[in-house]
């Protein structure tokens, strides 16, 4: 088994890099502070093929597997973690469009979406249905050659300033089975935002809750057949979670190289802080678990690329473990940074916080457990602790 990335993932990493560096890093704390949602950058970012990694070259994209995709959201997680988070949803959105819109769709939507000039959420999420989303209640009643929408969804990323809302609706019974994907231009009437959420962290990226009123869509805007919603949003979930995981790993990663630097300038009882023990195990073992998360990532995203029955399961493992994880690590940092890790002219604080939210979406960690937990006492365990 080769640990080692070849040329093109080294190529794609350091484009990352540089890009995160020089476009992303220098403005993170404005855009944190000003809780601005930086659209120019996701066009410089589409240029580079980062709005779409992963989407199929005939629709824009750059086609990349999922284990090179999380290496260049590591990379652009270490510049600014809740706009790496938006990028990264984004692709998932325009995945999902990708491979289940029809043609007409595709070629209205694909190649402006992953340019980056226009953008796209993701919907499930509900007031009454979070971690139950098979209980979601927004319904589409078809009528004619169109569906009228009504209900609402909450927590939605880039709302109100996205083009696009890839939405999970309600089209027949209660469950799973009943639920259908609809991609609903954002500027359709009867659509209604809500206020942009006061929020702990990913203050680069607006989230609102959205209304849907008696809104007309076309019955061919529908991604795949009526009720195969659940499966489409299950299915992007996978990707979404080792890419909320590298988002993660990213905020550790730069936490731990701010924090080894830190210790080594600053100085107590005449002695670099660094060279106190508790400090060295403090770093090593943050090092350790940053490579730790990074390596269950990587696994996960070859079990998906593979199509393996146990993907969901290693997926859900990588973003339970990493996100939980990385989050310590962050707040180690702030620790070996003193009160100067608490204050803002600082980036660790702002890590921190945008880590922490990260246990929470694409599925609480509570659930990852149970995804986990159900392959593990199935009869169909496969490989996963073999």
């Amino acid at each position: 088994m080769n640990y080692e990335l070849n040329e093109d993932q080294i190529a794609f990493q350091e484009t990352a890099r540089k890009f995160a560096e020089t476009s992303m890093a220098p403005h993170a704390a404005r855009w944190d502070a000003e809780h601005i949602f930086p659209t120019e950058l996701f066009v410089e970012a589409g240029a580079l093929g980062f709005m779409s990694l992963y989407v199929p070259e005939e629709d824009g994209g750059i086609g990349l597997c999922r284990l090179d995709s999380t290496l260049v959201i590591e990379e652009l997680a270490t510049g600014c973690t809740s706009t790496a988070a938006y990028i990264s949803i984004h692709n998932m959105a325009l995945n999902m469009l990708a491979r289940y819109g029809s043609a007409a769709l595709k070629a209205y939507w694909c190649e402006a979406l992953a340019s980056g000039q226009r953008l796209a959420s993701y919907c499930l999420t509900e007031p009454g249905s979070g971690s139950d989303a098979a209980s979601l209640s927004t319904r589409a009643d078809r009528d004619g050659d169109q569906y009228i929408i009504n209900g609402s969804k909450c927590f939605i990323s880039g709302a109100g300033d996205t083009d696009l809302l890839i939405t999970m609706v309600r089209t027949g019974e209660p469950g799973p089975r009943g639920i259908t994907c609809v991609a609903i231009p954002a500027d359709t009437a009867g659509i209604h935002y809500g206020k942009a959420e006061e929020k702990m962290g990913w203050n680069s990226q607006p989230t609102r809750t959205v209304t849907f009123e008696n809104v007309k869509v076309p019955v061919e805007n529908r991604l795949a057949e009526e009720g195969q919603g659940f499966k489409l949003a299950m299915e992007a979930l996978d990707g979404g979670r080792i890419n909320i995981a590298a988002c993660s790993v990213g905020a550790a990663r730069a936490s731990v190289e701010l924090s080894s630097a830190y210790v080594q300038e600053r100085k107590q009882f005449d002695r670099p802080v660094a060279d106190f023990q508790n400090t060295q195990f403090k770093l090593a073992d943050m090092a350790t678990q940053l490579v730790a998360s990074r390596q269950m990532i990587r696994l996960a995203a070859a079990k998906l690329d593979q199509g393996s029955p146990d993907r969901a399961s290693f997926c859900a493992m990588a973003k339970r473990f990493a996100t939980d994880t990385c989050f310590s690590i962050c707040d180690e940092a702030i620790q070996l940074h003193g009160g100067y890790g608490y204050i803002r002219e600082y980036p660790i604080e702002r890590y921190f916080r945008d880590t922490r939210v990260h246990r929470i979406l694409e599925g609480t960690n509570e659930i990852m457990r149970l995804v986990i937990a159900r392959q593990l006492l199935s009869e169909r365990r496969g490989t996963l602790i073999e």
